[in-house]
């Protein structure tokens, strides 16, 4: 998949002055609700979240899986990041209204007529002016204290029949056969893990997502794994292909990962980086075979139900 660069440049707008970031060990981050992601969202991050764009389509082929139809009325992006998603659906379907919302203004200034971004933060009450006929998620496992409120609130925000889609990272990755324990890059991942849980917002939910969506009342619930070989070690030109993406997707995120993280575990800017050298040499060491899997979930909240009821005379009135 090649990115467009006139996404970041073609017709409605956003951006505002008062939506400032805020600039810590030389990255910068969200000042709306600031504290709430730790990821940065400065151009580093932003050309890594294009390049992680590019890895989901390659790996699906498609910007979505749940089967929404030919003209959906409503979409919602939760967490859209660069927008490049939201972009490229309101491309593909010219009569659908899309949403983007996110605590970043990092959006491009010009998109489709059919496409808009707000700054907001979806662990708030959800007020919008219509229900939506499919509400999208992709790589939030470290956005949310409750994930499951959240899903929450996208099926109650669907109309009946729509559905909510989320695609997500299993954290920490894994590994071929036992795990490296010896390696940097396993203890990373326990450190995140640590971190992330000390912070209030574990990074290891994706694995329930399946099970909260049956909980919550969606029906004919999917869950499709993908995996992502992290160096070319693994067989395969598909592979190899995904492996080159994902590679670059985390070595390109592991300082912005790390820096609030293990921050909070008392290491200091400076030994997050050392630290990171070893981590970084583990990724690309094809005699590891460390890999990501990845969980695609969708279902479909149930649609109107009819019953029926005589009134008298022998009429009947259909009741939804």
């Amino acid at each position: 998949m090649v990115i467009n660069p006139s996404h970041r440049s073609t017709t409605t707008s956003l951006r505002s002055s008062i939506y400032d970031h805020i600039e810590e060990n030389g990255r910068t981050y969200h000042r709306f609700r600031q504290g709430k992601y730790f990821l940065p969202n400065d151009q580093e991050e932003q050309e890594r979240l294009d390049i992680q764009h590019a890895l989901f389509f390659l790996s699906l082929g498609r910007l979505h899986l749940a089967p929404i139809g030919p003209n959906p009325k409503n979409v919602l992006d939760i967490g859209t990041g660069t927008g490049l998603w939201a972009i490229e659906l309101a491309e593909q379907y010219p009569s659908t209204q899309v949403l983007g919302i996110d605590l970043s203004a990092i959006q491009p200034v010009q998109v489709p007529p059919n496409c808009r971004f707000e700054i907001d933060d979806v662990e708030d009450d959800w007020i919008f002016n219509e229900p939506f006929d499919y509400i999208h998620g992709r790589m939030l496992l470290s956005c949310f204290k409750d994930p499951r409120s959240v899903f929450q609130k996208a099926y109650d925000a669907l109309v009946p029949g729509g559905y909510l889609e989320m695609q997500d990272f299993v954290f920490p990755g894994h590994f071929m056969g036992e795990p490296r324990t010896e390696t940097s890059l396993y203890k990373w991942g326990q450190m995140i893990c640590e971190a992330s849980e000390k912070l209030g917002r574990p990074w290891t939910n994706v694995p329930k997502y399946k099970q909260w969506f049956e909980e919550i009342g969606f029906e004919e619930v999917v869950e499709k794994k993908y995996y992502w070989p992290l160096s070319a070690w693994a067989k395969g030109d598909y592979y190899k292909q995904i492996s080159v993406y994902a590679q670059a997707d985390l070595l390109n995120g592991l300082d912005g990962m790390s820096l609030k993280l293990m921050g909070s575990l008392g290491w200091s800017a400076d030994e997050v980086k050392e630290f990171l050298v070893g981590v970084k040499e583990d990724v690309k060491n094809t005699t590891i075979h460390a890999y990501g899997p990845m969980r695609v979930v969708y279902g479909k909240k149930p649609g109107v139900k009819l019953r029926r009821q005589s009134i008298g005379s022998g009429e009947i009135r259909i009741l939804k």
